[in-house]
């Protein structure tokens, strides 16, 4: 039955009676030690409390970042993976995205990571100097949309 459980003998000990003479095992101080701020009565400690020293809390700098409502994220295109996937020629934004170059609906901006030996002629939103001039060494060019 149910109603008729008990947990076995021995596993629950019994509450220690605290402050119930010195006879009571735990009289005198009531196990609190002596003196000191966890000996007194009344509220504790508050969360993030740290013994007087300044709390993180207070360390930190009072106002938040800034966060630049007209950044705009660039989807990233280097160089070297154009030679790797496609052939010479021209491609635009639509040509990138369908090769796959280019998965989300983000601006691209063509970075100059790797070498470029093919001649590509590029549309894109963006692009670094260094890799405008590895496109432009290789006989290609780079337009950039608005």
């Amino acid at each position: 039955m149910l109603h008729k459980l008990k947990p076995a003998k021995g596993s629950r000990p019994s509450r220690k009676r605290i402050a119930r003479g010195d006879s009571g095992r735990g009289g005198s101080t009531a196990g609190r030690g002596v003196k000191g701020q966890d000996a007194r009565s009344g509220p504790k400690r508050h969360p993030g409390f740290e013994g007087g020293q300044t709390p993180l809390v207070r360390r930190q700098p009072k106002l938040g970042g800034f966060n630049n409502p007209n950044r705009i994220e660039y989807e990233v295109v280097n160089v070297g993976v154009l030679e790797n996937q496609l052939d010479a020629g021209t491609y635009d934004v639509a040509d990138l995205r369908k090769a796959r170059l280019a998965r989300g609906k983000r601006p691209i901006k063509l970075l100059s990571q790797g070498d470029v030996k093919k001649k590509f002629n590029l549309s894109v939103h963006a692009a670094s100097s260094s890799a405008k001039s590895a496109i432009e060494k290789a006989g290609g060019s780079v337009t950039i949309l608005s």
